[in-house]
């Protein structure tokens, strides 16, 4: 995965990272079996037709609803992919900033995606 695809730490290399005081990260994850790996594959290449089929039309990204805080989370296209590539190369996403004041309206769901392209690909068969 390119280092360029997700905004670098403004603390890299600084003695007084805020960070340091929370103490050394959690490398005890366990590692992501094969079926894991084959689904955010899927995932990711899932993504980049969501990406083709509805940049175009206005759609910004993807929304999730957030089982830990309970709020949506709104994610542009490239920082999903970003951190679904994150996810796969080191088992684990680094945390982000959430979107500044994002319209709802400019976001969709992973479903609604999958169904926009199932209709896509349906219509495509009939011809």
């Amino acid at each position: 995965m390119p280092h360029d695809a997700l905004p670098p730490d403004p603390f890299e290399g600084d003695p007084e990272d805020p960070a340091l005081t929370l103490g050394e990260p959690d490398h005890d994850h366990p590692p992501m079996d094969e079926d894991d790996r084959a689904e955010l594959v899927s995932d990711l290449s899932d993504l980049a037709v969501y990406q083709a089929l509805l940049e175009h039309r206005g759609v910004r990204g993807i929304v999730v609803d957030c089982g830990e805080c309970q709020e949506p989370h709104y994610h542009d296209w490239a920082l999903l992919r970003a951190s679904l590539e994150q996810l796969l190369a080191d088992g684990r996403m680094r945390p982000h900033e959430p979107a500044f004041d994002p319209d709802p309206g400019s976001y969709v769901s992973w479903e609604y995606c999958r169904g926009y392209a199932d209709g896509v690909t349906a219509t495509e068969s009939a011809r």
